[in-house]
């Protein structure tokens, strides 16, 4: 449950503090705000789920550079809290102009506590209230679904069981499938207002979306309650008035098979039934985003028109799909073209595993491309978006797999210790500019184009990693020595 943050500074304790907002921000006072946290660590932003109105008495903060609040900041903001309160006094006499800047770039709304409060009231205060809501909001879902339930079981269909929906959280409901055709709808006119949305699944598939229109005065988060209390009711319904065939469920299961890692002989049961030859190629896909359950329809189109067959799957924030190659690479990197034209919410990454050679490398190839998402996420420190070739981090996974960490660095300090040395004291790029030359095959000219140097500039950075090298490594057997140093680099 949440309350507004305008409704939480103007609590009896809060307003004690005679709390201010300095970010200029039109939306801060209907922020809502789902929980009450004090903490002074600076490092808290990983532990808050979002919507938390945080309080810190600024201790921490006082000593730190500006570079470190502005990232304080910033990794509040990513986080999704509801605002920042910080208490102003000895250890932070005013909130620094450098924070409040950081704060309006990330959208993160900061309030100035210009007296003392003790925290702990402020907590018990406002989070009892919530708590008090959230009891009597998931009370009153339960007495709604229940309701459902008994008007399914005397042969309502959705039309009936969205209208008892409506009728008890006082909002408009509609049941729409994936593509957007309404499947049902509640009688009445719909009130204007708010749609809170709900996603419907059935068998790990999703099915539908409920919509609910809460009016301007409506209670949204009973809404939210109740359609979330309601979603196996309608799953239930939809079985009953549409249930998928013989084949999507053999997928399903074959999905959830391989998620699993299930033996080679349950896979080979399962294939064949979801339309995967026991021996034919296939190759894994793995999608991370916030919105993995509503990209299904798209990807699934994508799969149709890419591969003969396919079969997918949704779980959590992770789509997992499996495609069938006839045509091997070729037809592998036609779907991960087509893959990469699907708008996706911004921060989506994608990972098309290695070719597998039948059905029972399904899992492999799985859990290579999940493999390689975590290389990239590890070497840039988040998805960054795009579509990741598990098969060109072959000689990464590898390494990771097959060799300590230790061995990893000993082998590179070897053979690049003085190119990497060189970096650190001058600031430069040679390692990066190694690599690129490196993975373009040694072609100076295309490796130039990609770093964005001009050819003269290209060719001095080389002759300065060879001559820290110990001469052009072309025509000797240091050249793989040399490329596998800079993969290796890379963990």
């Amino acid at each position: 449950m949440s309350i507004l943050l305008d409704q939480a500074l103007k609590s009896e304790v809060l307003m004690k503090a005679d709390p201010i907002i300095l970010t200029r921000m039109a939306d801060a006072p209907q922020r809502p705000v789902r929980w009450v946290h004090s903490s002074e660590v600076l490092d808290i932003a990983p532990l808050l789920r979002g919507g938390e109105l945080l309080l810190s008495g600024g201790q921490a903060l006082g000593a730190e550079s500006a570079e470190r609040r502005a990232d304080y900041i910033r990794e509040l903001a990513a986080r999704g809290i509801a605002a920042l309160a910080l208490e102003t006094g000895p250890a932070l006499p005013a909130i620094p102009a450098d924070m409040l800047e950081a704060a309006e770039t990330a959208g993160l709304p900061v309030i100035e506590l210009r007296r003392v409060v003790p925290f702990v009231a402020v907590m018990q205060e406002i989070n009892s209230l919530l708590v008090s809501e959230s009891v009597k909001h998931l009370q009153r879902g339960d007495q709604a679904s229940h309701a459902m339930a008994a008007e399914l079981a005397h042969g309502g269909g959705l039309d009936q069981l969205l209208t008892v929906l409506a009728d008890r959280t006082g909002t408009g409901a509609r049941l729409v499938s994936p593509s957007g055709v309404t499947l049902g709808a509640s009688a009445g006119p719909a009130p204007g207002g708010v749609v809170t949305t709900v996603d419907v699944p059935v068998r790990g598939v999703l099915a539908a979306r409920l919509e609910l229109v809460v009016p301007d005065d409506g209670d949204s988060g009973l809404a939210r309650v109740a359609g979330e209390r309601s979603v196996d009711i309608l799953g239930l319904a939809l079985l009953q008035r549409m249930p998928p065939g013989l084949k999507e469920l053999a997928g399903i299961e074959l999905m959830r098979a391989i998620n699993s890692g299930s033996q080679a002989w349950q896979l080979r049961q399962l294939g064949p039934a979801s339309g995967f030859p026991t021996d034919g190629r296939v190759a894994a896909v793995v999608i991370r985003s916030t919105g993995a359950g509503h990209l299904r329809p798209a990807v699934d189109t994508v799969l149709r028109e890419q591969v003969p067959h396919s079969a997918s799957y949704a779980n959590n924030a992770e789509l997992i799909a499996l495609a069938a190659l006839p045509d091997g690479h070729s037809s592998r990197t036609a779907l991960a073209d087509a893959l990469a034209a699907v708008d996706m919410p911004p921060g989506s990454v994608v990972s098309v595993g290695p070719l597998g050679r039948g059905i029972d490398d399904a899992p492999w190839s799985l859990a290579e491309a999940r493999r390689a998402l975590d290389l990239v996420a590890q070497e840039s420190g988040s998805g960054n978006g795009g579509v990741v070739d598990a098969e060109a981090f072959a000689v990464e996974l590898l390494a990771q797999e097959s060799l300590d960490a230790a061995t990893r660095e000993v082998f590179v300090q070897r053979q690049l210790g003085a190119v990497v040395g060189h970096d650190r004291l001058k600031r430069s790029e040679l390692l990066r500019t190694l690599t690129v030359w490196l993975d373009t095959g040694c072609n100076t000219a295309q490796a130039a184009r990609e770093l964005h140097l001009e050819r003269q500039s290209m060719h001095h950075r080389l002759q300065r990693i060879f001559e820290l090298c110990g001469g052009d490594p072309r025509g000797t057997g240091r050249l793989a020595a040399l490329h596998l140093a800079t993969r290796l680099a890379r963990l």
